[in-house]
């Protein structure tokens, strides 16, 4: 028999070394192309993300921050309420609320049950923390949570209170007209079912979670101009 040469013998070691070699360069090949290119789960995933912080970012409501100046306008032809915050810069936001005025109209005389026009301001601020739905009776807290929308609710004054005062004397201050002797009060009502259209007896009616919210973002003091 013929003797293997030296060279037969090499050959086989030399073919497995280049395999060993080869077999880790291709493998990071690939993985170098497979981190370069995000697979579909991954984008996905990212698309998920800004669709979510887009959701957020219209979810954020005006007014928040706390302005260095805030008023609010009640718009009775409109059942709305207006409250512009100002803040530095010149920058202003609005938030809009629906609101339900007077089933009596328009005006100012004592005993007519009627919402008064014209400048106010909130002079005090009552029922903080007391839990949404709260009834009122003479600005005092009775205890009992108001069943919305109950037939015969009737004028419940619930939840919140902002009383206003008048600054127009012979508008909506002074004898026989004042909006504060009036006791002329934004504030919540058992009746939510009637926001949007003239159900009080003269008083501004808000949606519970909304004179919360009012409440929340407004001092004692912040102007209230009552229009048509």
């Amino acid at each position: 028999m013929r003797k293997k040469s030296k060279h037969t013998r090499i050959k086989p070691v030399l073919w497995l070394l280049s395999l060993l070699l080869v077999i880790p360069m291709t493998y990071g090949l690939i993985n170098t192309k497979s981190s370069a290119e995000p697979s579909a789960q991954s984008i996905q995933t990212v698309a998920q993300r800004g669709d979510k912080m887009n959701q957020i970012s219209d979810k954020v409501q005006p007014c928040t921050a706390i302005p260095i100046d805030s008023k609010i306008e009640v718009d009775i032809s409109e059942q709305q309420l207006y409250l512009y915050c100002r803040y530095a810069g010149g920058k202003e936001e609005r938030k809009v609320y629906p609101v339900s005025t007077s089933k009596y109209g328009i005006g100012s005389q004592a005993g007519s049950n009627k919402t008064p026009l014209g400048l106010h301001y909130i002079d005090k601020k009552m029922g903080d923390g007391a839990p949404e739905g709260m009834i009122f009776k003479a600005r005092r807290s009775t205890g009992k949570i108001a069943k919305m929308n109950a037939p015969g609710a009737g004028d419940l004054v619930t939840t919140r209170i902002m009383w206003l005062k008048g600054l127009e004397p012979g508008g909506n201050s002074g004898r026989g007209i004042d909006s504060y002797k009036r006791y002329i009060y934004i504030h919540g009502t058992a009746e939510e079912n009637k926001i949007g259209e003239p159900a009080s007896h003269g008083c501004i009616r808000m949606y519970n979670s909304d004179v919360i919210d009012l409440f929340e973002r407004v001092t004692e003091g912040v102007e209230v101009n009552i229009k048509r």
